[in-house]
């Protein structure tokens, strides 16, 4: 039986190293690459997850590790951690400290252990199932808004709702108190400190969403795709974020009005 205490102790030294490697970046000059998708990625992003991938296969063997920039291993494995070495590379290549470092650990697909570091901002939240959410070691909490007409809001980028999900922006905007932009994985460690009340989120991938679900739940909140089912590997990438199952409920209904229309 895997001891979640000792992978969290182990998360934390892996993300010290890793954050360090970020910061002997940040804000220096570094080349920028773009890949088939556009997105950027840096050597530090490499270097990183490099790094991050070594610490895993030195500790845990036989465990699998999914990853952003070096692919997959042994994902049929019983264990298997997901790394995402610089959630928000468009902020740290523009010298914005709202990127992060994201670590998940799962048990037959199911997320047991989630990290959320911030390396130039010194702050980390970890949450193990079972267990309470923390923001650098002490307990937090989401903020208990159930009712989306007092909601502060955030998603990452509106210009990702475009065709198909473009009234879904256009609701949500409707719908809340306060609607904000940017913050990428920030949004959900927000959310976790009651900061802020929903997320909602389109086109992610794996390494962006599963190491969240675990701060998110140990606060006190709910993560799911826009469907309400739990999210896995194989999720379609729509992700919402709430404080509370009421106000996930209520976002959850206009997504599906929205369909239906």
């Amino acid at each position: 039986m895997l001891d979640l205490h000792l992978a969290l102790d182990f998360a934390n030294l892996a993300a010290d190293g890793a954050g360090q490697i970020a910061r002997d970046h940040f804000r220096k000059a570094i080349e920028v690459e773009h890949k088939s998708d556009d997105s950027p990625v840096t050597i530090a992003d490499r270097s990183i997850e490099r790094f991050l991938r070594d610490k895993i296969e030195n500790a845990y063997p036989d465990h699998g590790i999914l990853g952003e920039e070096h692919g997959d291993l042994n994902l049929d494995r019983e264990f298997v951690w997901v790394v995402d070495p610089i959630d928000g590379t468009k902020s740290f290549v523009t010298g914005h400290p709202m990127f992060g470092g994201l670590m998940a650990l799962l048990k037959d697909g199911e997320p047991q252990l989630g990290q959320i570091d911030m390396p130039a901002m010194g702050e980390r939240w970890c949450g193990i199932k079972g267990m309470p959410t923390t923001l650098n070691g002490v307990p937090v909490k989401t903020s208990g808004c159930r009712d989306l007409t007092t909601c502060y809001a955030y998603t990452t980028d509106p210009m990702l709702f475009s065709g198909k999900n473009e009234p879904v922006l256009t609701r949500l905007r409707e719908r809340v108190r306060l609607l904000r932009f940017g913050g990428d994985c920030y949004n959900y460690a927000l959310l976790a400190s009651g900061h802020c009340d929903l997320v909602l989120e389109t086109g992610l991938q794996p390494y962006d969403y599963l190491p969240v679900v675990q701060v998110i739940r140990g606060a006190g909140g709910v993560i799911s795709d826009w469907q309400g089912q739990d999210l896995g590997i194989d999720s379609g990438g729509d992700v919402l974020a709430s404080a509370t199952p009421e106000l996930h409920a209520q976002m959850l209904k206009e997504l599906e009005l929205l369909r239906v229309t």
